[in-house]
């Protein structure tokens, strides 16, 4: 959630600084500062608000290398200048930024208070700058590894922390645990952040270091050890995404870029995917053999927020093509309830970052049980792309905005391929297995359909500046449209804090038809499908209660069952939400722009989040 930057080599740091924080925006924030260290003094600039904010603050002065930088999203203490990143010892000798949450932080706390330390936070972080400035007092440790081992050795908790020190002026020590580090390898510079977005543009060689790993970094290389010394071999690698897709170019905002870029992002997760000789999907991967795969006879898709909604249609592609039983979880709920984990059950993980804290824990409990899980996503070289058995990059491409668009669309792209993969080792017939790979190489064409038609007629956006004036909006949808409804309401809630609610359309006669009337509107996903007359019926048991109604069909729909009708192109029924899912970003983003919200980075909220 949080962001860390820093730089060590022969160019001023700050501008580096800065800039990677400007890259790791997208990841939620509230505060922001850097510290450097010039001629053998700790200099420190923080504010509450914006890189803006703090690159203004910077005197032209504020010169020197190393430099380690952060944007804090907070957790211990309100969003001040005094809570913000770096923290300083009491000496002004060591600066530490920190992601994470330190467990036994108010233990430590009171220990060091006991033997005279003052603190100026209320933060956990600000412990660790007082245990390394202790290790030196004290007289345990020569050096900066040995000082940060010492005090790392006394915390509890999830941490991806660097450290410098102005009487080693020549490095950064950083260490991993539960919360991303990665090092970014320059030409007699070195980078380190905790997302890969940060060092776009400067390097394409990166280590990314495992939990319970530190390292060292010079401008002339790093080493890599644990926290009992071991030295431990780490093989760079290469970071495939490029600046452009990092850069808002003429868009208003990243988050209509993305959704802009959705026919290229499919293009790309179905790229070498389709084989058309046999009719199926190669996913190698998955790192499964027939055999093996054939031997699963369910499936448990886990994931949170968006991922968990793009689960769930994965589940009913699996279901329906590969004819497998298939579910979907919260990941967040799963690592908590003791769960039966079986032999014979395919568990799949689904995260954007490949960072999220509660998937990660869950595929952690799943393989301490012995369950096979393969992983669907984005970040190329995450943490849990790492820690599974195999899985599906999803190659959508830096995805800048908090909110998932591309990624969204893209995961479920994925999850039709291994349903198709799944079901043409079992009973799928070619004929069905070529219908649903000639579907997904339309989607694209589709896609920009719909954009082009926005573009045209403007009739998302209308519906958008209408749907910002209530106070509460309801989203429904009947089996495949329930789960693209439940992706709809997330959007719209999170980016333009309009409150709003999903329900499946069977439901609504169960209780939530109480709360409809002429103040709440209703957006209705009405395909073309077998279920069209219930859906009608739906929508008229609606408008009987004068609830205004937009929908998202196949054809007009008559004004007595809705106000508007947004009509999309028709796909293969099962990959028809996958089209549904664009006009409902674009409700959210033309919401969100009509009430002025801060689009990109809504409040409260966090691209990757990797604290519980």
């Amino acid at each position: 959630m949080c962001g860390i930057v820093g730089y060590v080599g022969a160019q001023d740091a700050a501008p580096i600084l800065i800039e990677g924080l400007n890259r790791l925006e997208y990841r939620g924030y509230d505060s922001a500062g850097v510290a450097v260290i010039q001629r053998g003094q700790l200099k420190v600039r923080k504010v509450s608000g914006r890189v803006a904010d703090l690159q203004a603050e910077l005197p032209a002065r504020f010169k020197g290398a190393p430099g380690i930088g952060h944007t804090r999203w907070a957790t211990h203490g309100e969003p001040t200048v005094e809570n913000a990143h770096p923290h300083v010892d009491t000496a002004g000798r060591i600066a530490v930024v920190h992601n994470g949450i330190i467990e036994n932080a108010e233990e430590l706390r009171a220990k060091l208070q006991a033997n005279g330390v003052e603190f100026v936070s209320q933060t956990d972080t600000e412990t660790v700058a007082h245990l390394v400035a202790a290790a030196f007092a004290t007289g345990g440790a020569e050096d900066l590894e040995q000082a940060v081992c010492i005090a790392l050795r006394q915390v509890v908790g999830a941490y991806g922390i660097a450290v410098v020190d102005t009487e080693h002026a020549d490095r950064i020590v950083v260490a991993r645990n539960g919360s991303p580090v990665l090092l970014g390898i320059g030409e007699k510079e070195m980078f380190v952040a905790s997302d890969v977005a940060a060092l776009v543009g400067h390097t394409r060689q990166v280590v990314y270091l495992d939990d319970g790993e530190l390292a060292t970094i010079t401008a002339g290389g790093y080493r890599t050890f644990t926290l009992d010394a071991r030295s431990t071999a780490k093989t760079p690698s290469e970071v495939d995404w490029d600046v452009v897709g990092a850069e808002i170019g003429d868009h208003a905002h990243f988050l209509v870029k993305e959704i802009a870029e959705q026919p290229r992002s499919i293009e790309r997760a179905l790229r070498g995917r389709l084989d058309e000789r046999f009719n199926t999907a190669h996913l190698g991967g998955l790192n499964l053999t027939v055999r093996e795969a054939r031997e699963f006879r369910r499936v448990k898709i886990l994931g949170c927020g968006s991922a968990c909604y793009a689960g769930d249609l994965g589940a009913q592609l699996i279901e329906d093509l590969a004819r497998m039983p298939a579910t979907s979880e919260s990941a967040s709920e799963f690592r908590y309830r003791n769960p039966v984990v079986e032999p014979d059950t395919l568990y799949v993980a689904v995260s954007q970052s490949g960072e999220t804290v509660d998937t990660l824990a869950a595929v952690q409990e799943l393989q301490r049980k012995g369950g096979r899980v393969i992983g669907i996503v984005n970040v190329v070289g995450s943490t849990i792309a790492r820690q599974v058995d195999g899985g599906i990059y999803i190659h959508a491409g830096p995805e800048m905005s908090v909110a998932a668009t591309k990624s969204f669309t893209s995961t479920v792209v994925a999850f039709a391929l291994l349903a198709v993969h799944l079901g043409r080792m079992r009973d799928l017939a070619p004929t069905e297995g070529r219908r649903i790979l000639d579907g997904l190489v339309a989607l694209p064409g589709q896609i920009e359909e719909i954009l082009d038609t926005e573009k045209r007629t403007g009739t998302i956006e209308a519906v958008a500046r209408e749907i910002a004036q209530h106070h509460s909006v309801l989203f429904i949808g009947r089996r495949r449209g329930w789960p693209v409804a439940k992706e709809g309401a997330q959007k719209l809630k999170e980016v333009s804090y309009v409150h709003a609610e999903a329900y499946a359309s069977a439901e609504l006669k169960h209780g939530p038809l109480a709360l409809v009337s002429p103040e709440l509107p209703t957006v209705a996903c009405v395909p073309d499908d077998d279920l069209y007359e219930k859906n009608v019926s739906t929508l008229a048991e609606i408008r009987a209660r004068k609830g205004p109604v937009i929908a998202l069909a196949h054809r007009e729909l008559a004004t007595e069952l809705a106000d508007r009708t947004v009509v999309l192109p028709r796909s293969e029924p099962e990959l028809d939400p996958i089209l549904m899912s664009v006009p409902l970003q674009l409700l959210a983003y033309h919401a969100a722009v009509a009430l002025e919200r801060d689009v990109d980075r809504p409040r409260n909220l966090a691209k990757s989040v990797t604290v519980e």
